[in-house]
């Protein structure tokens, strides 16, 4: 039996688990089964809407549909629409068409900008986008003349990695009530995982990167609005994304950037500001939240050394009164045995210039972190792994194998073993030891007897 379409479509069907489509039809069965599955699975379909703003509770009834044509469709617009999903809360509905890309397809912004005109014209409330390009946010979109469109109807991105990554963490963190759910979203979870998806992580940097590296490597100076450094620079931005989460299925933990807030509603902005950054530095720079991790992991790729360095950074516990013994305390985490490559680096008062050394150096004797600052004590410490890996940083492919091999070793063997410092409780002051030496009668005598030992 069909199902009805809503009176506003001509044409369209219920998305479907088991689409009955042209085997060359790749785009249009990996979205109706993922539509399938984001009505079917409740936890899966709060969770992506959710990214976008769209709250799904109890009360809500969520419909999806694959290829739309509208009643009230312009003539101008001969596209298809992927998909329409509608949410039903009482009287009130909120829809959102969707455009799926697989494999190397990218997203077409003229295309977008159709669908957006389509949204307008018929009371829909956004387009998402999916395909294997990345976004820090969801309301981030990956394609620039998207962001900067004048339209007024929102578009927001998921990437299929994202999605991957979301079906991944609800089952590993028995995030579904319903065991028939679960079964359905993990068998979503092995389709998306499988090759013939087409769904893939960030796998290279594009041909820019390797001129930016001969221009910084023949001692050139980037350009202030370099295209090529632009490009590296939005690169670098998909692949810290999809660096997230691959330590969010390592950790099986929501992994995410940690972005300044001018940056967070700006992508412009943060490639601005990070271009400058790349111009003055020659480096590229990323912060990724772990939860519960003891600080921010900071990852850095600096094109004149040719390395790749991960690290986090600790306040060094104060009730220590040396250098060695607050080092130490840092030491007796590091659990470590192989620790080759990695450092600690060691962060000093006022304009005292940082010092660092190789951690089994510190281990054969913690006492040299003194030399030539015996009159102060470490505030803090910086603890990494850096890694030169030579050509190897050049290559679009290569750069990025190493980069995630690099920063999950770190996070692995260290990072995760590291706890924050945290103050002792505060104790009991001798000779008060209870409420009644606390009393005014006993805070007055206290006073009366008072010396002042100056």
């Amino acid at each position: 039996m069909t199902a009805r379409l809503p009176d506003y479509l001509v044409q369209g069907e219920l998305s479907r688990l088991f689409p009955v489509l042209s085997t060359t039809s790749k785009e249009g069965r990996t979205t109706s089964i993922l539509l399938a599955c984001l009505a079917k699975v409740n936890e899966f379909g709060s969770e992506l809407l959710g990214s976008v703003g769209q709250r799904v509770g109890a009360r809500a009834k969520l419909t999806t549909y694959t290829e739309v044509v509208f009643k009230n469709q312009p003539n101008t617009i001969k596209d298809r629409p992927d998909g329409l999903i509608v949410v039903q809360i009482g009287a009130k509905q909120w829809r959102a068409l969707v455009e799926a890309k697989v494999g190397s397809n990218d997203l077409e912004d003229d295309q977008i900008e159709r669908y957006r005109a389509l949204a307008k014209e018929n009371g829909i409330d956004c387009v998402i986008t999916i395909s294997n390009q990345f976004a820090a946010r969801a309301d981030s979109h990956p394609v620039e003349a998207v962001r900067k469109s004048r339209s007024r109807i929102p578009v927001f991105h998921w990437s299929w990695m994202y999605i991957l990554t979301i079906t991944d963490l609800l089952i590993n963190q028995d995030g579904v009530g319903d065991n028939d759910q679960l079964t359905l979203l993990n068998e979503l979870r092995r389709f998306l995982s499988h090759e013939s998806a087409g769904v893939r992580g960030f796998d290279r940097m594009p041909p820019e990167w390797s001129e930016i590296n001969r221009l910084v490597s023949s001692g050139g100076a980037i350009a202030a609005k370099s295209p090529e450094a632009i490009a590296v620079v939005e690169a670098w931005h998909q692949e810290t994304r999809d660096l997230s989460m691959i330590l969010s299925r390592l950790t099986e933990t929501g992994v995410t950037e940690k972005l300044p807030r001018k940056h967070q509603g700006s992508p412009a902005q943060r490639v601005k500001d990070e271009l400058a950054q790349l111009r003055e530095t020659k480096q590229l720079k990323s912060f990724l939240d772990v939860p519960d991790a003891a600080a921010t992991v900071e990852a850095t790729a600096d094109i004149t050394r040719r390395t790749v360095d991960v690290g986090m950074t600790l306040k060094a516990p104060t009730e220590r009164k040396t250098s060695k013994a607050r080092l130490n305390w840092l030491l007796r985490q590091i659990k470590a045995e192989n620790v080759d490559d990695f450092h600690v680096r060691l962060l000093w008062p006022g304009k005292s210039e940082p010092t660092q050394f190789p951690i089994a150096d510190l281990r054969e004797d913690a006492s040299i972190c003194d030399a030539g600052k015996e009159h102060l004590v470490a505030h803090g410490f910086h603890v990494f792994y850096s890694k030169r890996i030579g050509t190897r940083f050049t290559q679009q492919a290569n750069f990025i194998v190493d980069l995630e091999q690099i920063v999950p070793t770190f996070y692995g063997d260290v990072g995760a073993y590291l706890s924050a410092w945290k103050p002792s409780a505060p104790k009991i002051k001798q000779p008060r030891e209870s409420a009644e030496d606390v009393t005014p009668e006993a805070i007055s005598e206290d006073a009366g007897s008072f010396k002042n030992h100056s």
